[in-house]
């Protein structure tokens, strides 16, 4: 998924409920580092989406639950540069 492909409004969605959930405060921590960056914070929302989507279809893809501390580690190599957001 690119940045310019539409971010599903449900993925945008869980992260909202991610910022807000105590059982995620990485997520959080994540938007205030992507911010710090430099990045608007619907950008940051919107590359934590991009993640959260991955993360997602991985599961799907291979059948098993989540796993949070990929979606962590993922969420720490943000912010992605233009050039990462493109599929190779």
């Amino acid at each position: 998924m690119s940045s310019e492909e539409p971010i599903p409004a449900e993925m945008l969605n869980a992260v909202e409920q991610q910022l807000t959930s105590p059982k995620t405060p990485y997520v959080t921590k994540t938007l205030a580092r992507l911010v710090k960056s430099g990045l608007s914070e619907s950008d940051a929302k919107i590359q934590i989406a991009i993640v959260l989507g991955e993360q997602m279809a991985d599961m799907l893809k291979r059948n098993r639950p989540f796993n949070e501390k990929l979606y962590k580690q993922s969420l720490n190599e943000l912010p992605m540069l233009p050039d990462e957001e493109e599929p190779a």
